[in-house]
């Protein structure tokens, strides 16, 4: 029930900030600052409820856009509620470029029910670490180097084309991550995680949502608590596994961990270097390359073959022991139902 609670406000948030963004996407910002972008090193920016974006596109000047937004409040009155309530910092100190949006102490309990959505969109140049923080909003970031961290109660996360450390948490929005490359540690409470054409080490972690992976090549370990799993071309080391769902594996190349205490599994060898491991308690469907070398160790309540030849050892309706063509990749599999194992 816990989980679904969070699923279900991640899903909310996002609802309320999907009209924001798209509204600061269609309107002039309500306030822009500009700095030699030679001068930063860094960026950090922190706001309540809106959205930040960060892009790794400068030239020779960083600019960082303020969007503030309330309903259908006129801009006089948004611009008074943020001279009575708001204190907004942005400037360039030591290297260090910050944009930052905070309640004064003094505001009433009052003008908090009456909270502005205010946004960053700010580029700098592509080699800036970075620290992001909104309560509530999404968080986009792009086309840097570097090190990144960002945090957000509620919002999605977009991650596009950076190398480097990347470091990002949301309480319940979905996840997306694309064209990236270095240390990748994203987690999410609720929401999907989608994440494609990356590479090294990568770890996602969701407590509820789907996991949607392709073209990842590395050391990866993708759980998610509920939902199911799906990828294709995965190379590397790759570790998965649902409490709940479905897990549909296509195109694995190098070294599998999988497992999932409530769904099916389908998975598809192209090549094994070291093991395949497999467990689950739904039907499993197992497909290995034909004409190579395994040792296989393979129980379920029901097993049937296809395509086995060169093999040695024992085998009956419930069990495989032996090695196929000699000594080979260790090949683990446990089932409690019907298994389905082909060499192709």
């Amino acid at each position: 029930m816990k989980k679904l609670l969070v699923l279900f406000a991640g899903i909310l948030l996002n609802a309320a900030f999907f009209t924001t963004y798209a509204d600061e996407q269609e309107k002039s910002p309500f306030m822009t600052r500009t700095f030699p972008a030679s001068s930063i090193k860094e960026a950090e920016a922190v706001t309540m409820g809106g959205n930040l974006t960060l892009t790794g596109d400068a030239g020779s000047t960083a600019v960082v856009e303020v969007y503030v937004s309330r309903d259908d409040w006129p801009a006089e009155k948004i611009k008074q509620v943020l001279e009575d309530c708001y204190s907004m910092d942005i400037k360039v100190e030591k290297g260090k470029l910050y944009a930052v949006a905070t309640l004064k102490k003094n505001t009433s309990d009052q003008n908090r029910q009456g909270l502005l959505s205010i946004s960053f969109k700010i580029s700098v140049p592509k080699q800036v670490n970075s620290n992001l923080q909104t309560d509530g909003g999404s968080i986009k970031v792009s086309n840097l180097s570097g090190s990144r961290n960002f945090k957000t109660s509620g919002g999605s996360l977009t991650v596009d084309n950076v190398s480097g450390s990347t470091v990002g948490s949301t309480s319940g929005g979905s996840i997306t991550v694309t064209g990236s490359k270095g240390n990748i540690d994203l987690t999410t409470g609720g929401g999907s995680i989608t994440a494609k054409d990356c590479s090294g080490k990568i770890d996602l972690t969701t407590c509820g949502g789907n996991l949607n992976m392709s073209n990842l090549s590395g050391n990866i370990n993708a759980t998610t608590g509920d939902g199911s799993i799906t990828t294709s071309d995965i190379k590397g080391t790759f570790i998965t596994g649902t409490s709940g769902g479905s897990v549909n594996l296509d195109g694995i190349s190098g070294n599998l961990e999988a497992h999932t205490y409530g769904g099916s599994m389908n998975v598809k060898i192209k090549s094994a270097s070291d093991y395949v491991k497999l467990s689950n308690f739904g039907n499993l469907n197992l497909t290995l390359p034909a004409g190579k070398s395994y040792n296989l160790n393979v129980k379920a309540d029901n097993i049937e073959v296809s395509g086995l030849q060169d093999f040695r050892g024992t085998k009956d309706g419930k069990s495989i022991e032996g090695t196929v063509k000699g000594d080979g990749p260790e090949i683990n599999v446990t089932s409690s139902h019907l298994l389905r194992l082909s060499f192709e």
